[in-house]
């Protein structure tokens, strides 16, 4: 049973996939907390994955980790930089986590010998799942993945539809994100996809009290009377959503077309008056020219989608804007890298005012992000290594001391010297979903060590997904490659962060700080990445 106290905003999509469904919930929670409520997010998907650890992320974008370990859909990354809160895995549900449940009940005499079907047990599944998530909270806002009218979906809508029914209409809203297209030959922003969207909706027994209707450039205002007179929606609860220059605009669109007192009002919701003067101080910011600007080459092998480094690439805008500097991201293909010439890959390099290297898994583009550490470290390039860019950075300098064949044996098995290596308790597990150490682990700073000042502090928590280790035999050696472990996990004794010896700004961290960088609050080490850069 759902708690009496809680609302909830169901926020579905029509039309098309990739309308920002994500960040039309993530905008309504920024509102909403901005107001003074609690506000919980979560992601349900019809994926029959049981997670997105698995996912393939040229498809589906980066894996967001959660603190405590959930792989996650990147929309959870929206929901942490919008609303400045750290979610769990009850943020995330997969259809595969709640069919697997279902079919372990089943197996377990749960149901005592009723014929197990989607309706109800999957659908009331979905709905514990929901209900558990929005406990404690003044709203929590759903967001359903894919669109509706796909198979895959039906349960899922279904789930809100009876879970919308069952806590009141009074306590629930439906939100529908449906786009208009705009047609050149005829100058006109066409509103009969969104209205077919609506009409679809209502085929499922659900009645939207809000609609937001996207398109690529602002629509005239005569879109609005038209899509509440087919939609059946009064005028102020339609909002128009065209294409922001930043995402981080959003919220403030919203706020002008008066939804989110829409949602307040139809939810009875008692709020404070919103305060989102550093909510626009971050939109300022991303929108309008810096004095200063700076280019970063991200040394990577998912060239062809950009959110395969959400998490990072917003990292680095927000510390740009902490330092008053335009960030020109400029896409270095690591396969590409290892097959140049000496002098084409320094004219490569020194291209670019300082170097990243994100995440990752797998040979594909190794070498090229090798050299592109060992460049950084003979010439003093800025450099942020980030999980795997510590693999590369440790690798590099051992190379570089004339350990040639050094490597991680996630690359070579049989490597001599195996820098990086697996744990024992990892072994055997290497393709497998939910089996790597994921998510909060401590770490302790070296005092007086580049990434203590960093912070601030010598003790700090952050986020991991990772399988392979640096050696702790080869940790006495470092000093004569040029770099230093100054970051270790005090219960384990895993090196969590090494450094640059007598290096400008080269640190790498084995965790991954884009987790928890925010737009109004860049992370230590993206911050101090380009204010390094712009100190030389």
């Amino acid at each position: 049973m759902a708690n009496k106290h809680t609302k909830f905003v169901f926020v579905t999509g029509g039309v098309l996939s990739g309308l920002g469904k994500g960040i039309t919930a993530a905008s309504i929670g920024n509102l909403l907390k901005a107001r003074g409520l609690s506000v919980n997010l979560q992601k349900c998907d019809p994926y029959l994955n049981v997670d997105a650890g698995m996912l393939n992320p040229r498809e589906h974008g980066e894996c967001f980790v959660t603190r405590d370990g959930a792989e996650t859909d990147l929309d959870l990354g929206h929901y942490e930089r919008f609303i400045d809160q750290e979610l769990t895995q009850n943020s995330s549900v997969m259809a595969g986590r709640i069919i697997s449940k279902v079919i372990a009940d089943e197996r377990s005499g749960k149901y005592a010998g009723q014929t197990v079907q989607y309706i109800p047990h999957v659908t009331k599944a979905f709905q514990e799942a929901i209900i558990e998530a929005a406990d404690g909270f003044d709203v929590h806002i759903v967001e359903i993945g894919g669109t509706v009218g796909d198979y895959e979906s039906l349960a899922l809508i279904e789930a809100i539809r009876e879970l919308g029914n069952s806590v009141g209409r009074e306590n629930s809203l439906f939100a529908h994100v449906v786009y208009m297209p705009y047609l050149g030959a005829s100058h006109e922003v066409k509103t009969k996809p969104a209205q077919n969207a609506v009409r679809e909706l209502r085929g499922f027994g659900i009645m939207p009290d809000v609609l937001v209707a996207r398109s690529e450039s602002a629509a005239p205002g005569d879109v609005v009377r038209k899509l509440s007179m087919f939609s059946g929606l009064p005028e102020e609860a339609v909002a128009l959503l065209p294409n922001a220059a930043s995402i981080y605009e959003v919220p403030l669109t919203l706020e002008d077309t008066g939804i989110a007192d829409v949602i307040c009002n139809r939810l009875g919701l008692k709020h404070d008056k919103p305060h989102l003067r550093e909510w626009r101080a971050v939109v300022q910011k991303a929108t309008t020219k810096q004095p200063h600007t700076v280019t970063v080459g991200v040394v990577a092998k998912y060239l062809d989608n950009a959110d395969t480094y959400m998490s990072v690439f917003e990292a680095l805008r927000s510390a740009g804007w902490a330092n008053d500097a335009q960030v020109n991201i400029e896409w270095i293909d690591a396969e590409k890298l290892s097959g140049m010439p000496a002098q084409e890959v320094s004219g490569t390099l020194e291209a670019v005012d300082g170097l990243v290297v994100p995440g990752g898994f797998g040979a594909r583009g190794v070498e090229g992000k090798i050299i592109a550490a060992q460049y950084a470290l003979q010439h003093k390039k800025p450099y942020l290594g980030l999980c795997y860019g510590l693999h590369m950075m440790v690798i590099a300098a051992a190379r570089l001391s004339g350990l040639t064949d050094a490597n991680t044996t996630e690359v070579n098995p049989d490597t001599e010297h195996a820098v990086i290596d697996i744990l024992e308790g990892q072994k055997g597990k290497e393709s497998t979903g939910g089996t790597l150490r994921l998510g909060n682990y401590a770490c302790h700073f070296t005092e007086g060590s580049l990434a203590a000042r960093l912070y601030g502090t010598q003790d700090i928590i952050e986020r991991h997904r990772h399988r392979y280790e640096a050696m702790a035999k080869y940790v006495p050696d470092y000093e004569s490659w040029g770099i230093r472990a100054t970051g270790i996990n005090p219960d384990n004794g895993l090196v969590e962060v090494i450094e640059g010896v007598d290096h400008p700004f080269l640190i790498a961290s084995q965790y991954h700080p884009e987790f928890k960088s925010r737009p109004n609050r860049a992370h230590p080490m993206f911050d101090g990445l380009i204010a390094a850069i712009l100190a030389r």
